[in-house]
């Protein structure tokens, strides 16, 4: 039987791709969907729309991760933070010289790519950096919420999967870079529940765009750009201004009054 070179090539190409998945290390154990206890912030696409650049905003704050188990990864991220002076957020980091908790801030976070589990037990995340979305709501200054590009490398010094003692529950305990625990996950649904595994929005390079699951371009941490569909922010209505009607009212019943008495 005669092989031609198409052959040859998906031959080598198969094989290099078992070779690879013989010498990453997965865990098994992470395959699935996992989130916080409100179990409100899912990953998938009822969190995030690639196709519409939108998000949709949870019911409560929380964290999801999903994991497949060959290697792939996908966090949604839904917290709220008291208005700040002076805010630099990159994935945990918040900085401020003041706050005002009449104004909260909303902040949602998107991204996917690989992961790999190294010889000494930790695991690193790394994103296709084109796709990772972030959405930040600071009603009191902006009309419109920021909706930028975002992608963060993660490091988890470790991680433990078990069955929670009082939930009778699939618990995951992640640790940060610096050993800090992250608030536990439970795991949702074995199954996980998760966007595509490649590049969902690639960036043209000339006139051709390459879209590709194993990208491993990396950036400043916490890069942010503005994405190429530009419009799709979610709006947020005016916050009312309690003061403001309360003198209108006043207003009103004082000229209700003058003219009563004038009649």
């Amino acid at each position: 039987m005669r092989h031609t070179f198409q052959d040859k090539v998906v031959s080598v190409l198969t094989l290099s791709y078992y070779i690879y998945l013989g010498s990453a290390a997965f865990d098994s154990r992470l395959t699935g969907t996992w989130s916080t206890k409100s179990n409100a912030v899912i990953t998938g696409p009822d969190f995030y729309d690639p196709v519409h650049e939108r998000f949709t905003e949870p019911s409560l704050t929380g964290i999801s991760y999903s994991f497949t188990d060959d290697g792939y990864y996908e966090e949604a991220y839904y917290r709220a933070i008291a208005n700040q002076v002076g805010v630099f957020i990159a994935y945990y980091a918040v900085s401020s010289t003041a706050t005002n908790p009449q104004c909260p801030q909303g902040l949602m976070q998107f991204q996917h790519g690989t992961y790999d589990k190294a010889d000494n037990g930790s695991l690193i995340l790394t994103p296709f950096a084109v796709d990772g979305r972030q959405l930040l709501s600071t009603p009191c200054k902006y009309q419109n919420s920021i909706y930028t590009r975002w992608n963060v490398t993660e490091l988890f010094q470790r991680y433990e999967v078990y069955t929670d003692p009082y939930h009778k529950m699939l618990r995951l305990d992640l640790y940060g870079f610096d050993g800090a625990p992250m608030n536990p996950m439970y795991l949702v649904q074995a199954t996980p529940k998760m966007l595509p595994t490649i590049t969902m929005n690639p960036i043209s390079t000339g006139s051709k765009a390459k879209s590709t699951g194993s990208a491993k371009s990396k950036r400043s941490y916490g890069e942010a750009e503005v994405p190429f569909n530009k419009n799709a922010i979610r709006r947020r209505k005016e916050p009312i201004d309690a003061d403001k009607w309360w003198w209108i009212g006043v207003g009103m019943t004082a000229l209700g009054s003058i003219g009563y008495l004038c009649s």
